[in-house]
């Protein structure tokens, strides 16, 4: 008589930390067979095979169980696959049901390791394996980098915004962009009024900044606008100056660095060989975001697991033989909010020709509307067919083909 699969195995749940980690180890009746607390570094990591062995009996082999394969967890799982030991990805919501599901509530590093474990046990057949590749790691951390610079650009733009509006309450009629390179230009210039200038230099100043696109008459049109404004000078003036000078200085060399992080997604991107960016309202910030969030494409084996893993499939809550089928609120907001932008893109009109961006999307939004459908359900029809299409042009490497128009069709 054959012996169940998960008897060939003990399992190894790890509770990862920034500093330290810990390991505890279970066989297939979630009896604890031992533990092991290591410093998180590749040094230290050799000491867990070792331990972990002790505990295998003849043509027994250990699973490890991750949370954080991405983040604390990230060099220790590379370690473990690349010394050939199967490794699992735990979702955390599962450990922490796990821990809940007791009548006494605990927290300790070795319990959360001991429930990592029990999920392994329990749950071995559906949990992913984790699946460390660099390139998706270092995509995910350009693209984590570029959201911070744009975070920050932000917050500089709006402090920069509240100086100028008292010393230039009018500057949106003459710079309607406060970041673009003639603004920034005149604000480090002349941060207040009270720095005179002639119409000469201003004019010179504005065509240099601008690459000669700026003319004489914006030069006396801005120029008329200050004088409007009247004098703004107050106490403690430099410090005023100075506060504007440095928020000009940061915001350029924040949208220096965004420019250089975009060049290297871009040279990243490039080694892929995915055509994501053939898709209207793809461009390489949305696919290099869609690669960071969905990783290797082979782990989910149909469209339909990665719908899941995106919190775009619906969920079935019945009782007693009613119910109906709801809108997800789990999965992987962040590629649940991608997927949502996009889907907009689609069914949107250009305001300059008045044409759709994607025809065919538009003819299938206005259809599930005509169905019964309200405009949000619509929404997420579209984002369940872009879930096949993305998954489809990422695993074959192939560009998005538009799909004909039923007229063109008959």
């Amino acid at each position: 008589m054959n012996q169940h699969y998960k008897l060939n195995h003990i399992y190894v749940g790890v509770d990862l930390h920034k500093a330290t980690h810990t390991a505890v180890i279970v066989n297939c009746w979630n009896e604890k067979l031992g533990e092991i607390q290591f410093e998180n570094k590749p040094a230290a990591f050799e000491e867990l095979l070792p331990f972990v062995k002790k505990f295998c009996k003849r043509g027994m082999t250990p699973i490890y169980g991750l949370e954080d394969v991405g983040g604390y967890g990230r060099s220790l799982a590379v370690f473990l696959v690349e010394n050939k030991q199967k490794v699992k990805e735990v979702n955390s919501a599962l450990s922490y049901a796990e821990r809940k599901s007791y009548p006494t509530t605990q927290k300790s590093d070795s319990w959360d390791a001991e429930c990592v474990a029990k999920i392994l046990v329990g749950k071995l057949e559906i949990l992913p394996d984790a699946n460390p590749q660099d390139i998706y790691w270092t995509i995910g951390q350009l693209v984590a980098s570029r959201n911070a610079l744009i975070k920050a650009h932000t917050a500089l733009k709006n402090q920069l915004h509240m100086q100028l509006s008292h010393h230039y309450p009018s500057y949106k009629k003459f710079f309607s962009d406060i970041d673009g390179k003639c603004a920034l230009e005149f604000w480090h210039t002349y941060p207040a009024p009270h720095h005179r200038v002639s119409l000469e230099d201003l004019r010179e100043m504005l065509l240099k900044s601008s690459h000669n696109t700026c003319s004489t008459k914006k030069a006396e049109e801005t120029m008329a606008l200050v004088a409007a404004d009247g004098e703004t000078k107050r106490e403690h003036q430099e410090s005023r100056d100075f506060l504007i000078q440095s928020h000009v200085r940061d915001i350029r060399f924040k949208k220096e660095e965004v420019q250089k992080v975009e060049v290297e997604l871009s040279r990243m991107m490039k080694q892929l060989g995915f055509q994501l960016e053939t898709m209207p309202g793809i461009d390489l910030v949305t696919a290099s975001a869609l690669v960071a969030e969905i990783g290797d494409i082979h782990r989910f084996s149909c469209p339909d697991k990665l719908a899941r893993f995106a919190g775009i499939a619906p969920v079935k809550f019945s009782s007693g033989g009613k119910g109906k089928e709801q809108k997800s609120k789990q999965g992987n907001r962040t590629l649940h909010g991608i997927f949502y932008n996009l889907a907009v893109q689609q069914v949107q009109v250009s305001k300059g020709s008045k044409l759709p961006r994607n025809p065919a999307f538009l003819a299938y939004y206005e259809r599930k509307q005509e169905e019964g459908k309200t405009k949000g359900q619509a929404l997420v029809c579209i984002m369940r067919r872009l879930v096949n299409i993305i998954y489809g042009m990422m695993k074959n490497k192939t560009p998005y083909i538009a799909p004909p128009l039923p007229e063109q069709v008959a």
